[in-house]
């Protein structure tokens, strides 16, 4: 039997692909809203965190995320046999205990606390992935996974990185796992560190770290509920991922 050829002249949007695409558009706007709640509270700016910390902390958060990347990737697909799924409002609250006994500690129990976060977060991703039917032990899925952890981040408005993160398509081929991770960590390191410094707010402490926690644990939610919708939506309506994403920049300027 042939197989039909896609009409590339037909509605990129039918009815239900624009509900869709108009559900994914608010979750994205949603994602960041809290972040800039956490902001508000330790009474700072995204951009001006980082100068809070020690500069040999500064100088080695690129080794310590990737280390945290290599170290939660290695747990989360170990502990997918043992520990099911969660829902996203249980990984929430058990990041949001988590930070708050790291930022109870100051810096030194905060950056304990950054690889058992980073895993929880990941795992979390692949919670996502699954619900929209993909397997997160195959390798391609691993890495759109860790392409996640390439958005902006909670505590920063950054369309143009989080739009950028939507269709790296093109850094995926070829990559492999940990070839991600190294693409990943940079980018990582700056909202990490940005998580660090607001969780040892001085008096604040252990509100900070769970109001944070609280934060990225939803964003990143959010986030791969959107990565991972568009690309099931794409393969739904016959649509490439580029495509999809030049509809779903559309959708956000409506959402």
């Amino acid at each position: 039997m042939d197989t039909p050829e896609i009409d590339h002249a037909a509605p990129l949007v039918t009815a239900d692909a624009d509900r869709r695409l108009t559900s994914l558009a608010r979750r994205h706007k949603r994602a960041g809203g809290v972040g800039l709640q956490v902001l508000n509270v330790i009474g700072s700016q995204a951009e001006n965190l980082l100068e809070r910390l020690p500069d040999r902390i500064k100088d080695r958060l690129e080794s310590i995320t990737e280390r945290a990347l290599e170290n939660a990737l290695s747990m989360a697909q170990r502990s997918r046999g043992v520990v099911p799924d969660q829902r996203s409002w249980l990984n929430t609250a058990l990041t949001t205990a988590m930070g708050a006994a790291g930022g109870a500690g100051g810096l030194p129990t905060a950056l304990a606390e950054v690889p058992v976060t980073t895993t929880v977060l990941l795992r979390a991703i692949q919670g996502v992935a699954a619900e929209n039917g993909y397997d997160p032990s195959d390798p391609e899925i691993q890495k759109e996974c860790l392409s996640v952890f390439a958005s902006a981040g909670p505590l920063e408005a950054d369309d143009g990185v989080d739009m950028a993160f939507l269709s790296a398509r093109v850094a995926l081929t070829g990559a492999t796992v940990h070839g991600m991770i190294a693409r990943v960590a940079p980018r990582l390191a700056t909202v990490m560190g940005q998580k660090l410094a607001a969780q040892t707010v001085p008096v604040l402490g252990a509100a900070a770290g769970a109001a944070t926690n609280y934060a990225y644990t939803s964003y990143y939610q959010e986030m791969a509920a959107v990565h991972f919708g568009l690309r099931r939506l794409a393969e739904d309506t016959g649509r490439s991922r580029a495509e999809m994403t030049e509809a779903f920049r559309l959708a956000l300027e409506k959402a």
